[in-house]
């Protein structure tokens, strides 16, 4: 979109968006170094004229370029991957291919209850599955490995998404001590 009768902030906001896929609204405003309500202003009409679709999921709202570029459980899969935390759980199951939930407790140094929670938004989204093989136990695997590892290779959170699952893992770990 480096049309020149465009308006130049649209196009640098899509064009923000067209490099880095599932990139959400706080992430714009920092990379484009401009307003929020510029880019809120500026989104608006990119969707409305189809160029950019909003994909909402746990509080965040992202945005792809162009519409079709990616079918909901990719535009899913990259919302969550985003999450630094969510991201390094995958990431361990797709090294480990099957993992325990204390397993990755113990790998990531997280608190269960992280663990728990990142891994519901997984389930939800069908990134993961919970197998039992051995009565109570549970076991994690990828629900589609090679899809994700290839998602993963595209998605890389950005330091304020960094710093908000940070902040998320002190509160949890000072609440579970």
């Amino acid at each position: 979109m480096t049309d020149a009768g465009e308006n130049s902030t649209r196009c640098t906001i899509h064009d923000a968006i067209a490099s880095d896929p599932g990139i959400h609204f706080n992430a714009l405003v920092r990379d484009c170094s401009l307003a929020p309500g510029q880019v809120q202003y500026h989104v608006r009409r990119l969707i409305r004229d189809g160029s950019v679709t909003r994909h909402e999921r746990f509080g965040r709202t992202h945005y792809f370029a162009p519409a079709t570029a990616y079918e909901e459980w990719e535009r899913d899969a990259m919302a969550l991957l985003r999450r630094e935390t969510t991201g390094a759980i995958v990431t361990a199951l797709y090294a480990r291919e099957r993992a325990r939930p204390g397993d990755l407790v113990e790998a990531l140094e997280i608190p269960r209850s992280t663990l728990e929670h990142h891994l519901d938004h997984l389930l939800e989204c069908d990134l993961i599955e919970r197998h039992h093989p051995r009565g109570n136990r549970v076991v994690l695997s990828l629900s589609r490995p090679a899809e994700t590892a290839a998602l993963l290779e595209t998605v890389d959170p950005h330091p304020g998404s960094r710093l908000v699952d940070r902040f998320e893992r002190l509160v949890d770990s000072l609440l579970d001590s």
